[in-house]
């Protein structure tokens, strides 16, 4: 595990977050597949000889439960490497690469971003299974004011490998929405670019909808304390919607805490569809067609 990740899950551990690591049971099936259109299968998401599942495992289970078509994430050079390997071997799987906002200051700090970030490049330029560039973007939550220079330049080169190479931009945004906002003007957004996570409300909803952003919901959408961020799936046009996991972070309910996996949509997808008054299987078959408008065809 790479080291901003890692110090995510310690930071999950520390707050409580890991009591119970067994794996959630399986929910009914959606009435229609969906995407994953964000997740990390190379992440540890249990304990001992449990704390992965494998690739052609998790991509079953999914597929059981109507996720048939997953976006693998890079979060560092070898991630992202990994990334781009899985799509090449899996036709369900596409992937995206990116230098994650915490990973940047650290390779600043070593004289290894410009390196790192021309390997992103080739990895973006080589491989047509890549689809998406990120996660990049913007941290203010673990990056202190030392990092935060690096964090932007990288984001800025990361939005010209997307728009230079014609992929999706997904970005990472962390108690920086403002910040986000300003760098996308200033480099002018890509054609298709994707709020992973979102994590605002309904007016910062707006303002990246305006600018023509796909908003993508996790499990955090079903958590008690959300009402802003269900506010925001409100006003969301149906066409905008995305859906994720973030796995083996950001565990829906009734299952906070536990590791995720692409499996576990459809207990996102109904507090969604029954939070904005829509059929399910209308809205899984939205945000299926949404996912083929930002990533192309798998």
């Amino acid at each position: 595990m790479t080291e901003p990740l890692r110090a995510r899950a310690e930071f999950e551990e520390a707050s409580g977050a890991r009591r119970d690591r067994s794996r959630p049971p399986a929910p009914e099936p959606l009435p229609h597949p969906v995407v994953d259109n964000h997740c990390h299968m190379d992440i540890a998401d249990g304990t001992g000889e449990d704390a992965w599942i494998q690739p052609a495992e998790a991509l079953a289970r999914a597929a059981a439960a109507g996720i048939t078509r997953i976006v693998q994430v890079g979060c560092d050079l070898e991630g992202s490497r990994w990334a781009a390997q899985l799509a090449n071997q899996y036709d369900a799987v596409l992937a995206a690469v990116a230098l994650h906002p915490n990973e940047a200051p650290r390779l600043a700090m070593t004289g290894q971003l410009d390196t790192a970030l021309d390997e992103i490049e080739a990895l973006a330029a080589s491989n047509e299974r890549v689809r998406a560039v990120g996660e990049t973007g913007l941290d203010f939550f673990r990056t202190g004011p030392d990092g935060l220079a690096a964090q932007e330049e990288s984001f800025r080169r990361h939005i010209d490998i997307a728009k230079r190479h014609g992929k999706s931009l997904m970005i990472h945004d962390r108690e920086a929405h403002e910040a986000v906002l300003r760098v996308i003007d200033s480099e002018g957004a890509p054609e298709r670019w994707v709020m992973h996570c979102f994590s605002g409300d309904a007016d910062f909803a707006r303002e990246c909808l305006d600018r023509g952003a796909h908003l993508s919901f996790a499990g955090t959408v079903t958590f008690k304390n959300a009402d802003p961020l269900r506010d925001a799936l409100r006003i969301t046009p149906r066409d905008r919607i995305l859906v994720e996991t973030d796995a083996p972070f950001l565990t829906p309910m009734p299952y906070r805490g536990r590791p995720n996996a692409s499996y576990l949509i459809p207990l996102t997808m109904r507090v969604m569809a029954e939070t904005r008054g829509d059929d399910l299987g209308d809205l899984c078959a939205a945000v299926d067609a949404n996912s083929q408008a930002a990533y192309g065809s798998w």
